[in-house]
């Protein structure tokens, strides 16, 4: 066998780069080529793309007339040789031979890019003419020397005169190679120096600016071959440093101080150091003061502090600031609080004149920090933080405080921020003991209090016994709005008396007590309004007319009726009142604990379904094709289409699989579809397309949205150059609507570009809602249907006691008890669970029950489906009854069939059911949604006015309004599901540091520049623009279809739940008032007031949290 080195092979050798599209015979050298000239070969530029090849002697051959194209700026192709008789064998190619082909036309905007690239040994030039970038002709056809330098802008605008300021000059014609600009930026006379690794050919220098003698202020030139000059100017400015304050603090640091000057914002480093050591952190500056926090110091000294800008000398030198010693707590007063809080907590010690901020923190059962007063140097006030998971008379509490920001430790120094990990081996010299609340009642313990105005009032109020030790000033009692004042107070018992006049226009006020954060309503103070005048008056007539006194013994008997009839519906009112409470705390407490399990349960990169980009997109692009197995257009497999009956949707023809074309047609078609591809590549050409598309009468708007699509698939692995014609088409749009009602702007989508919007925000915002936003919002769907599934629900008309829509609340007051079943099945890994369900649910809704809680941890798509699953009970060791939604069993009322539930088989708490895959679907029935009402029902017959007649009048009554009360249930669903709405709208309005949403800043900076050219100025507008381009086109898009985002099922019913909380969301970030309607008052009208909270988190970002925001991109 021969050698490897010995066998044909061909020579690596370096080839010049070929234009796309023109032709060039290429010469290949071979070594130990043994066999014959004769031997017919073929060269091999990757798949299909062959071309002949003729020996020029016996160790090279020549490739004649190769024709290669890209449409990229340049590529490159391998070259190989293949025997023409046997094509699957090539010569070996130890080292891959390339060629590299490149594309004038793209990727150079301007003449120094174009002409820069002879670098690169393209041969290209610039047509001023055309303002383009082509191959150059024989002979050379134009100059090589390209227009001045374009400066668009510079930033920053001022520095100091030291220099070392990073200076960014971005523009067109900047060079076209960094050699061009080395020494070639001037700012007046003075150099700046460009940094070679921040340097963008043609687009960008970044230079360091050089030391200034005086203060001036001049324009920045760039000579490249020709000078071009800012609009702008360049100014060198002596920042002034003035004075500081405060003058001291404790040397545990933690003080903000402020230092004044002027011309404090130039450059683009600043550095505040104190002693020369620690810097000054937290800064912020304007043009006139620089504030930071000051960091510990080990001594107590004055230390000078130094301003420093580009890391230059100090711009001050006098400037001093001194450490004083750490304050100290000596004791604190009461060390007893009520659950609730907000009991004042006295601060005994000295050197509270060097605190600015104090807090409170109890540690273990606090829910919050609250913040104190400083009264003098010597007290400091605090309100007691609530206590939570806590129970009266337990072990005390420790108790830390907060000064400054660090946390007190006694005689020690304040932990600073690099000792906080230690806070959980602090031991607290402070504690805080907590107690029940106070209780407080009338000395008969009655409900109602009457009182006649004018007469003094005063109030005995009993207490039980607690151990609070509270004092007479810590009770605050009131009638309405006007305060008793306290007489007497003792252990048991409050004397309280009001002198002046309770006349108002309510009749009834409440009588409440207030101890801190506590507090409680004992009664409802009854006003008379001259009863007894009426009395008289009556008693005297009756003298004279005996029907009088007929007529007042009528009018006493009724309008005591109406009053007991009144306290009646008043303590009905009150019961139902607690109700709600109680089933909104029973509620919440039994969904926190299966949210958190179920958050415990998941995991982030597999447990949560989340679909693939590819799929994200289609349904995106798509909306008519949003189920996953109808996404063949992306990818074809019939083995999608064979798991599922369903009809496939429309899809775009264009984008279905392989097309059918006959061979000889095939070398047209592609042909006509390379020259498309470069017609798209063409800017010009594609925007007039979509404007001549438009203007076509017959081009609905439906027609407009699949171009868009298109469009972005064709140039999704083009984005900047998709971002280049969306922008240019906006402009467009822009301009239109600015002549008539810019508000109204991308409010629908009646345009391609405005398609094109909503699916470069899918694009560009896909991770940031994959990373942030989507676990919240997986959590709320499964916090939705889990308190949906609580209660009954009506399997036909889909309506159920727990929902955030009016329109689908069951108005009913079904008793359902669950039910703990011991269910057996052999799918998605597990053999057994204990499923819970309702005894009011059909089989088919606890078919869905026992395949959630057995597939919960696997996609949607891959999970059974209800009809294909029977259901088994073993009633005895030996008896065994399938269970269906209608057998022979079902009971039929007033001519309608009931459908089967637990309850109507009678099947106990821990029965034991069997799920199997059935070899044939159920065919006794439809969906059960489906059937027809007139035939079927399940827990609520349909209103049947033949029926209602023949009930009594008050009946009827009853009947019409009660089911108004239960709307209380969206109040108890919305009060639920609060905590995971606020944190999916936190995460959706809020900003991560760590990863900003880059693309909604760059948007919305395109947006304020186009408002700027055109002179819009009102803030409103900029609002509903933005509004209009995220939250309406991106994310109520999202929160209205999480099928979109997850391989989940989205029912009806958590549709509608959605809609009410999409409608929220975009109402916050609206800017008119929302005008609650009939429709709204129950649905989006109970997330009103979250919606007030949202919208704070809408608002337009003010000016330094732009900086910030873009600091972080």
């Amino acid at each position: 066998m021969k050698e490897k080195i010995d066998c044909p092979r061909i020579v690596p050798a370096s080839l010049d780069p070929m234009p796309t599209g023109v032709p060039r015979d290429i010469t290949i050298s071979l070594a130990n080529a043994t066999f014959s000239q004769e031997a017919a070969l073929e060269c091999h530029f990757g798949t299909g793309r062959t071309f002949e090849a003729r020996w020029v002697n016996s160790s090279a051959v020549e490739c004649v007339h190769v024709l290669l194209h890209t449409s990229e700026k340049n590529d490159l192709f391998p070259v190989n040789l293949q025997l023409k008789d046997r094509p699957d064998r090539f010569i070996d190619s130890p080292e891959m031979m390339t060629v590299e082909v490149y594309n004038c036309a793209t990727g150079s905007a301007d003449c120094s890019q174009c002409l820069g690239r002879e670098d690169l040994g393209h041969r290209c030039v610039w047509s001023e003419s055309s303002s383009s970038c082509r191959l150059q002709g024989e002979p050379p056809q134009t100059s090589d020397v390209c227009p001045a330098p374009e400066i668009k802008k510079i930033e920053p605008l001022r520095g100091p005169l030291e220099g070392g300021t990073l200076l960014t000059i971005r523009g067109r014609n900047l060079g076209r190679r960094f050699s061009d600009v080395l020494g070639a930026v001037r700012i007046g006379s003075v150099h700046c120096a460009p940094l070679p690794h921040r340097y963008v050919v043609s687009e960008a220098i970044v230079c360091r600016t050089g030391e200034a003698q005086e203060a001036f202020s001049d324009v920045v030139t760039v000579n490249v071959s020709r000078e071009g000059k800012s609009r702008e100017r360049y100014s060198y400015v002596l920042p002034v440093v003035q004075s500081i304050a405060p003058l001291n603090g404790p040397k545990a640091g933690g003080t903000r101080v402020t230092i004044r000057g002027s011309k404090l914002d130039v450059g683009s480093e600043l550095r505040v150091l104190v002693n020369s050591s620690k810097q000054c952190t937290d800064l912020s500056r304007n043009d006139s003061t620089i504030t930071c926090t000051m960091p510990s110091a080990e001594l107590t000294a004055a230390v000078p502090v130094c301003v420093q800008f580009e890391n230059k000398s100090c711009a001050s030198y006098d400037i001093m600031f001194k450490f004083e010693k750490n304050p100290v707590i000596s004791d604190i007063n009461p060390k007893k609080s009520q659950i609730s809080g907000g009991r004042t907590i006295t601060l005994e010690g000295r050197g509270f004149e060097l605190v600015q901020n104090v807090s409170m923190l109890v540690r273990g059962i606090g829910r919050e920090q609250t913040s104190c007063r400083v009264l003098t140097d010597t007290v400091i006030t605090c309100p007691s933080p609530a206590a939570s998971n806590v129970t009266a008379g337990s072990k005390p509490a420790p108790v830390d405080f907060y000064l400054n920001g660090r946390l007190y430790a006694d005689d020690r120094p304040a932990l600073d921020e690099e000792m906080y990990p230690e806070e959980a081996l602090h031991i607290s010299k402070f504690s805080l003991e907590y107690y029940a609340d106070p209780q407080f009642f009338t000395a008969k313990k009655e409900k109602w209090i009457k009182h006649h105005p004018g007469e003094p009032l005063t109030l005995v109020i009993h207490k039980e016994p607690d151990s609070l030790g509270l004092e007479s000033n810590e009770y605050q009692v009131k009638i309405g709005l006007i305060s008793c004042e306290i007489q007497i107070v003792s252990d048991k018992v409050i004397h309280c008396s009001v002198n002046e006049s309770l006349s108002t226009s309510e009749r009834q006020l409440p009588v409440t007590i207030q101890v801190g954060k506590f507090n409680y309503t004992i009664a409802m103070l009854h006003l008379g309004g001259g009863e007894t005048a009426i009395i008289v008056s009556i008693v005297i007539c009756s003298i004279l007319l005996v029907l009088s006194v007929v007529a007042l013994f009528v009018f006493c008997t009724k309008s005591r009726r109406a009053e007991r009839y009144w306290q009646k519906t008043l303590l009905q009112m009150e019961e139902m009142e607690s109700q709600i409470r109680e089933e909104i705390r029973k509620g919440f407490a039994e969904l926190q604990t299966d949210m958190t399990d179920l958050t415990k349960e998941l995991n982030r990169s597999q447990g949560i379904p989340f679909l693939e980009y590819k799929h994200f997109v289609t349904r995106t692009f798509f909306p008519k094709c949003s189920s996953l197995y109808e996404e063949c257009y992306i990818l074809p497999t019939p083995q999608l289409s064979s798991q599922v009956g369903s009809q496939v949707q429309e899809t775009h023809p264009l984008l279905v699989g392989e097309w059918k074309i006959p061979e000889n047609c095939r070398p047209n078609m592609e042909e006509g579809i390379s020259l498309f591809s470069t017609l798209l590549n063409n800017k010009h050409f594609l925007i007039v397309f979509v404007h001549a598309l438009e203007q076509q009468k017959d081009f609905a708007v439906r027609d407009r949205c699949n171009l868009a699509s298109l469009l972005t698939i064709a140039l999704h692995g083009k984005l900047e150059y998709y971002t280049s014609i969306m922008k240019d088409l906006l402009v467009d749009l822009i301009d239109a609507s600015a002549s008539k009602n810019p508000k109204l702007m991308l409010r629908r989508t009646e345009s391609v570009v405005e398609k094109m919007l909503t699916n470069w925000m899918s694009i560009c915002m896909y991770s940031y809602l994959r990373e942030t936003v989507g676990e919240p919002f997986f959590l709320l769907i499964c916090a939705i249907k889990q308190q949906i599934n609580k209660g009954s629900i009506d399997a036909i008309t889909g309506k159920a006691r727990y929902t955030l829509n009016e329109e689908w609340l069951l108005r009913e007051n079904i008793e359902a008890k669950p039910r703990n079943l011991n269910v057996s099945f052999q799918g998605c890994g597990m053999d057994s669970l204990s499923v819970r369900a309702m005894d009011t649910d059909t089989l088919s809704q606890v078919k869905e029950k026992i395949l959630e809680a057995f597939c919960k941890n696997v996609p949607y798509s891959q999970w059974p489906r209800v009809e294909d699953v029977d259901l088994e009970w073993f009633a005895t060791s030996t008896d065994s009854y399938i269970l269906r939604d209608l057998d022979d069993t079902s009971v039929v009322e007033d001519g309608r069939k009931k459908l089967n539930t637990l309850a109507h088989y009678k099947i106990p708490e821990g029965a034991s059911l069997a799920m199997s895959l059935s070899d044939k679907k159920d065919s006794t029935l439809s969906r059960v949604k489906d059937l027809d009402t007139e035939k079927y029902f399940h827990l609520v017959l349909p209103t049947d006015e033949s029926v209602e007649h023949k009930k009594s009048h008050r009946q009827s009554h009853r009947k019409k309004v009660l089911p108004e009360i239960y709307l209380t249930r969206l109040l108890s669903t919305k009060g639920t599901l609060q905590k995971f709405l606020d944190d999916l709208f936190k995460a959706i309005l809020s900003i991560r540091d760590d990863k900003p949403p880059v693309a909604v800043k760059y948007f919305f900076d395109f947006l304020e520049e186009q408002a700027e050219k055109r002179g819009i100025t009102d803030p409103d507008t900029m609002h509903i623009w933005k509004t209009n381009s995220l939250p309406l086109r991106f994310w109520v898009n999202i929160l209205k279809n999480p099928q979109f985002v997850f391989d989940i099922d989205k029912t009806d019913h958590i549709d509608a739940c959605l809609s009410v909380i999409a409608q929220a969301f975009i109402d916050a970030c609206s800017l008119s008032d929302l005008q609650l309607g009939k429709r709204l008052v129950a649905a989006e009208g109970t997330l009103q007031r979250e919606g007030r909270r949202w919208a704070l988190l809408c608002a337009p970002p003010d000016r330094e949290q732009q900086e910030a925001f873009a600091g972080r991109g």
